[in-house]
């Protein structure tokens, strides 16, 4: 079973690692994995008591789990608008502090004032600390049972030593800290109603994608209509879709004609024309036309619902650079205590050193620059330290621009299905293609029509009459061409195919044949008089078909899977983009050379049996990483050992299920997109992961030195947090990405 669940009340990536250690260790799950950045828990396990996971998740600290249902769940609004409270009412006491704090050191500095003062400061710090930051308290001192120790458990001692000097200070000669413990608080609250909220910017992607669903549907039950839930549809229900209404389901049209706009599909914003026995999407929009659509796929299993999935699935991947990181964090908080009493230790055993140390970096507005007894320092010290580690920035640097990325390209109809391939597919060399239905349409179409002292027009007449009757797959190509043209069909007699060959019949009283160059040798036709042009339509991979009377040629039809309009475009713009770019088909070298070379494609490997697909991509690997563009059902194996397997969404069910990444359009161009987009999502985590890194490298020594003051300190620990949720966010005014 793989299910995920909304997680309530993470503060930092320690939440999430001690999340993940609290599930893995109920018995029956496999793996468990936390994305803080979503606020999402994935669980894969055997059969399990999921109540056992809840109570996992709670001991772990004040966390709350809900499961999501149908993905309508969106607890980041509650979390925004609760956390944006406790910021709002933090301030209403901290505020007066800090007014009271500055006019007392300035002004008022007297044995009644300092009394007094002291007095304010214990009595504004209560309800700051232990009613708006009891979350705060309660997930430190559970995660300190668990000896699981998070960011919260900082941000407890800090502010708690912080405070409790004030009632000391009234019995023993001990500085009153208890206004810088409000302040730490307010600031800790505040950067985490600006981080949540910037997380929420970061997956709004799958919000607008969840605000698609359509909310109501009009059925025909005995031929009247009834307005229901959304959930009540069921499949095999005919609905009701009126001009400007959004189509309830995924089904197929049994009445009417419109257009469609499935641009939340597709990206395109081109409607796209429906009829009697097309297939609809569930939540596109019905543009201009009266439709009754019978539902196939309700709920869940809708087409948007599994496009949510996708972007999710990919959200919740570990890529390769995340897992460096991801070690860090685990053994982060640790640390920090560690050098929060190694600094206490330094400044009351060696106060002239490490006053020495400081008095170098005097120069920084951010200095302490009054002569302070060693109990002072050392507290001011430890508790900056302690405030102003951030395993947060850390944690949210790479899931973050996931979300973005994975977001970004789900608008425009490219879907990861894993979260590592957008890693990958910015390392790849090699593009290989499948052809047909890939580069190609994937629908023969009628190019040439040569006659040979016959009409033009009766020729195609005689070809589609004679191939009214055929199941060749070519066959539908001459109907095709004969329709536009408006071609009548004339009724053939005594009709017979030769599997392979041709086929023969009597219209209107004469003998005709239409078949390949073997099947009129057979029949005695001569041929000769056509080598030329056969040679010079082959040259360019087209099938040549040949029209006869019972002794003479008529003419030649020239067939072809003629290119798809943006392939050669995507294949210039991938060299452009450094890589190399092969075919690889079933087809003979003459043809495929032929197809290849319209393209731009100069590397073909052709005569490849299905089978041999998958071998000829572990050859090519040797060379480099390669992704493999697919659309059939033998293309599957090929998709899988590819170091990315991008998979035309226009084709078969299986290679969609194989690929590491489905392009919806089935357009070429996404190609480009991807890579694009995977090679920016790349540069900002790589941005993200140096910046987090820097800030806390740089900022601990300042803090150790006792160059930074506490609440300075809690200020740079929020904005490194919302900067690196900015930044990823940022990836979307990136112009040209995508």
């Amino acid at each position: 079973m793989k299910k995920s669940y909304e997680i309530r009340g993470m503060h930092c990536a320690a939440c999430a690692k001690s999340i993940e250690k609290a599930v893995r260790k109920v018995d029956g799950v496999r793996n468990a994995y936390v994305n803080f950045a979503s606020g999402k828990l994935y669980v894969t396990a055997d059969t399990v008591d999921e109540h056992e996971i809840f109570e996992a998740v709670a001991g772990a600290g004040d966390y709350n789990v809900l499961e999501r249902v149908d993905g309508m769940l969106d607890t980041e609004i509650l979390e925004m608008e609760e956390a944006g409270k406790k910021a709002l009412y933090s301030w209403i006491f901290a505020l007066p502090v800090a007014v009271l704090m500055i006019l007392h050191m300035t002004l008022f500095h007297s044995r009644h004032a300092d009394y007094l003062s002291g007095i304010f400061y214990i009595a504004a710090g209560i309800p700051v600390l232990l009613v708006l930051g009891r979350t705060t308290y309660k997930s430190a001192i559970k995660s300190a049972r668990r000896l699981s120790f998070n960011m919260d458990f900082l941000i407890f001692l800090g502010t708690a030593i912080a405070f409790l000097t004030g009632p000391l200070s009234f019995f023993f000669p001990v500085e009153n800290y208890a206004a810088i413990a409000s302040m730490i608080m307010a600031f800790h609250l505040t950067g985490r109603y600006a981080e949540t909220k910037a997380r929420g910017q970061a997956g709004m992607e799958i919000k607008k994608l969840l605000s698609l669903e359509a909310k109501k549907a009009t059925l025909l039950v005995n031929g009247t209509e009834k307005q229901v839930d959304i959930r009540e549809v069921r499949a095999g229900d005919i609905m009701a879709v009126r001009p400007g209404e959004k189509i309830p389901a995924d089904g197929i049209v049994v009445k009417g004609e419109s257009w469609v706009d499935e641009s939340m599909v597709t990206g395109e914003s081109l409607p796209v024309e429906k009829k009697e026995g097309d297939m609809v999407i569930g939540s596109t929009i019905n543009q201009d036309g009266f439709l009754q659509v019978k539902a196939l796929k309700v709920g869940r299993e809708t087409f948007l619902f599994q496009i949510i999935e996708l972007v999710e699935e990919a959200q919740a991947g570990k890529i390769p650079v995340q897992e460096f990181a991801d070690r860090v964090t685990a053994v982060f908080v640790p640390a920090v205590l560690a050098v929060a009493i190694t600094t206490f230790l330094l400044w009351m055993l060696f106060p002239e050193l490490m006053s020495a140390v400081r008095k170098v970096f005097i120069f920084l507005p951010l200095a302490d620059m009054t002569e302070a007894g060693n109990l002072k320092n050392a507290l001011l010290a430890s508790i900056a330290v302690l405030v102003i580690a951030c395993p947060c920035a850390l944690g949210l640097a790479t899931p973050t621009v996931l979300m973005v990325s994975s977001g970004m390209g789900a608008e425009k109809g490219i879907f990861f299905r894993k979260g590592a391939a957008i890693q990958t597919l910015k390392e790849v060399s090699f593009m290989v293609f499948d052809k047909t239905g890939t580069i190609t349409t994937g629908r023969p179409e009628l190019t040439d029509l040569v006659p040979f002292d016959f009409p033009r027009r009766e020729l195609l007449t005689v070809a589609a009459s004679l191939e009214s009757l055929s199941e060749h797959p070519l066959a539908r190509a001459v109907l095709n061409e004969a329709e536009k043209d408006n071609i009548p069909i004339m009724p053939a007699v005594g009709f017979k195919a030769t599997r392979g060959r041709g086929v023969e019949a009597m219209l209107n009283g004469i003998k005709y044949l239409l078949g390949s160059k073997k099947f009129m040798e057979e029949k005695g036709v001569d041929i000769s008089v056509s080598d030329k042009h056969v040679e010079q339509l082959e040259s360019h991979g087209k099938t040549t078909i040949f029209v006869s009377s019972e002794k003479n040629l008529l003419g030649i039809i020239a067939i072809s899977d003629t290119l798809k309009p943006e392939t050669r475009e995507t294949v210039e713009n991938l060299k452009g983009l450094g890589m190399e770019v092969v075919m690889l088909t079933g087809d003979n070298e003459k043809t495929a050379k032929a197809i290849a070379a319209q393209a731009g494609i100069e590397r073909v490997i052709a005569n490849v049996l299905p089978e041999e697909k998958l071998r000829k991509i572990e050859q090519i690997q040797k060379e480099g990483k390669v992704a493999y563009v697919g659309d059939g059902i033998n293309d599957a194996p090929a998709l899988k050992q590819a170091d990315v397997g991008i998979a035309m969404g226009t084709g078969t069910d299986i290679a969609i299920e194989t690929g590491d990444i489905i392009l919806a359009t089935g357009k070429l161009s996404g190609i480009v997109s991807a890579i694009r987009l995977s090679r920016e999502t790349f540069r900002k985590i790589k941005q993200n992961l140096f910046w987090a890194f820097f800030y806390n490298t740089v900022s601990m020594p300042i803090a150790i030195i006792g160059v930074m003051h506490p609440v300075i300190a809690e200020i740079a620990m929020a904005v490194s947090s919302v900067s690196v949720v900015a930044n990823a966010n940022l990836l979307r005014k990136k112009k040209n990405v995508i």
